[in-house]
């Protein structure tokens, strides 16, 4: 008999229900949220399993690659779709939520997702820890501008090199704003070190890599935005056509149709939105602050007088998938004639 098991995974124990091929329960328990744990509680099905599934996450790839090397190959659900088909279940718990990923494993009813390599995951790691530092000293920055404009006190805009010494001239000679308001830049002064720092070493990664170094030849696309892309697409040759790399991450138009209705609307905004940010901000740069004139860039100027600069900076984003990953593909670099 073929058994079908679903792991719904969560940081201290994993909720599992294994299923027959005609879709009744054939046992439901839990264990630890680690790789020996559920090996070692998997084990007298091994032999009969048709798959295991559980849903993209941060603790999937893990549960994955620990599984794989036990003899266990699980697949990962797309977290959309499984949340949209078990949000018809009335009460949601640990357990039916096992079930109803092992029934969409069993019915195919799920849309796999791409469990990254080591390499790929490393450098994901690091963007996002740069991102993660950014945000915070930016936070900061805000906060400090929030706290001082109670007290009629601006900071001109883009002094980001001067901030600190701005906000320590304006507080002088006023000890209440002083002792609530240097602790925060200090905090500022440390976290901004510790991101230039972190930056440099993405970017320098990043022109170190030949892949990203290819990428990089494409006007407006620069160090972050090719290591960020190069990261999420991990392998090239999981993508039969070039054409479904800007679908991948969500920059394709969203169509509803029902009956008499029929309309397209916004883009669909699936898969990583890091990649689809930076795909934005390189068309961004090519738009506007980019001189180098291409082909490229006269086809999204033509499209922005049509449609306007926004939907143009949007085609221009798709286009630029499909370019990279096609230059990736045949190892080429960009061509402006």
């Amino acid at each position: 008999m073929t058994y079908y098991v679903g792991l719904d995974v969560s940081v201290e124990s994993t909720a599992i229900c294994v299923i027959d091929e005609a879709g009744s329960i054939h046992r439901e328990f839990s264990a630890p949220s680690h790789p020996d744990d559920l090996a070692i509680v998997l084990g007298p099905f091994s032999s009969d399993i048709g798959g295991i599934a559980l849903e993209a996450g941060p603790m999937s790839a893990f549960l994955a690659d620990g599984l794989k090397r036990k003899g266990l190959d699980s697949v990962l659900m797309e977290t959309r779709r499984v949340h949209a088909a078990l949000s018809a279940i009335p009460n949601k718990t640990d357990r039916r939520d096992a079930r109803g990923i092992a029934e969409l494993l069993r019915m195919g009813w799920f849309q796999p997702v791409h469990l990254k390599t080591p390499t790929a995951r490393d450098l994901r790691l690091m963007l996002s820890a740069r991102d993660s530092l950014g945000r915070r000293v930016r936070e900061l920055d805000n906060s400090v501008r929030g706290l001082l404009r109670g007290f009629g006190l601006r900071i001109p805009t883009g002094t980001r090199g001067r901030f600190c010494d701005l906000v320590r001239d304006l507080i002088a000679d006023n000890p209440v704003l002083e002792a609530a308001i240097l602790p925060l830049l200090s905090a500022r002064d440390a976290m901004a070190e510790e991101f230039a720092e972190l930056d440099k070493q993405v970017r320098d990664q990043s022109r170190n890599d030949e892949v990203c170094r290819r990428l990089m030849t494409i006007p407006g696309v620069g160090a972050i935005a090719a290591m960020t892309f190069r990261a999420a697409i991990d392998d090239p040759k999981r993508f039969r056509s070039s054409k479904s790399v800007g679908a991948c991450f969500g920059l394709t138009p969203r169509r509803y149709q029902s009956g008499e209705t029929d309309r397209v609307t916004s883009i669909t905004k699936d898969g990583d939105a890091s990649v689809r940010a930076v795909l934005y901000e390189a068309a961004h740069v090519m738009l506007v602050r980019t001189t180098r004139w291409t082909p490229l860039k006269a086809w999204a100027m033509r499209v922005a007088a049509r449609r306007g600069a926004k939907r143009a900076k949007i085609a221009l984003a798709r286009k630029l998938a499909v370019i990279m990953h096609r230059m990736w593909t045949d190892g080429t670099e960009f061509r402006t004639v």
